[in-house]
């Protein structure tokens, strides 16, 4: 078996852990790949590969090791190619990750197969320029719809099906997953979502308003947002806080399900409501 291991190489606390895994791995033939970037961690123990496009093609199986971050970077590729992922977590809150640093002995079980796949969906982003261009994006947890540098609320309008919806006034919108729902929506005010239901939960970001709400659609439901701002002012799109792009007035951005799932192992058969109220704990403490 062929088990890709990406780490946050910038903690040290997942260097370390990292490297107990490659021995757990390559003490049962297990082959170890891992990005060139993280050489100086495993060593001559693994293969090597560029990037994470070559990393994910060539691999069975993902494990990350670090926080929630570290998983939704690598989720993306890891839905590209269809390989199962799995993460240890080396973050405060760690929503998505399925094994703690203690238990990373229980990665074993990936060569046995003794594991259950969990699918999630994501979603597809499209910006579409006046000319007719456009740029396609993945979202695994969400997309927000917000102001720029400015210090102020903007007006951002949303269709389903081309039929107009809402109108909001406010520092700005997500457009988020249910696996997004415990990451910036729940902050906003959001509501949780079971993370296998198949949904787009749209959530205002401090509306200008006493009575504006989250909204919850349909997974076939296909939004537009178009944004109301001054070009010399642009807005920005955000692609799970990762990737930024600037909007126009004149730009459409188009929300949908996509056709990509994300595949997460899961070694525990353990209730998602009670671990959501042992992270939040966690994340109060």
């Amino acid at each position: 078996m062929k088990i890709a291991i990406i780490v946050n190489n910038s903690k040290p606390k997942a260097i370390s852990c990292a490297k107990e895994i490659l021995t757990l791995f390559t003490n049962k033939n297990a082959v170890v790949l891992a990005r060139e970037a993280d050489k100086f961690v495993f060593g001559e123990n693994a293969v090597y590969y560029k990037d994470h496009f070559e990393l994910f093609e060539n691999c069975d199986i993902a494990v990350t090791v670090g926080g929630d971050g570290t998983i939704i970077h690598s989720a993306k590729h890891s839905a590209f190619y269809d390989k199962p992922m799995i993460g240890v977590n080396l973050g405060r809150i760690g929503f998505v990750a399925e094994v703690e640093p203690e238990s990373i002995g229980d990665l074993e079980r990936l060569l046995d197969d003794d594991y259950k796949l969990q699918k999630r969906m994501l979603l597809d982003v499209t910006v579409t320029h006046a000319d007719g261009n456009s740029e396609n994006y993945i979202a695994v947890n969400d997309a927000a719809v917000a102001r720029g540098q400015l210090s102020r609320i903007i007006d951002i309008s949303v269709d389903m099906d081309g039929e107009s919806m809402m109108h909001y006034r406010a520092d700005g919108v997500l457009f988020s997953t249910p696996t997004g729902s415990t990451a910036y929506a729940l902050s906003a005010g959001g509501p949780v979502i079971f993370p296998e239901m198949e949904c787009v939960l749209v959530t205002p970001i401090c509306p200008h308003s006493l009575v504006s709400r989250s909204v919850l659609f349909d997974s076939g439901a296909v939004l537009n947002a178009c944004v109301g701002i001054s070009d010399e002012t642009p807005a920005i799109l955000s692609i799970d806080g990762e990737k930024n792009i600037e909007l126009l007035s004149t730009d459409i951005v188009t929300i949908k399900k996509s056709s990509k799932t994300l595949k997460l192992i899961k070694l525990y058969d353990r209730n998602f409501y009670q671990i959501l109220g042992e992270k939040l704990k966690e994340r109060n403490a």
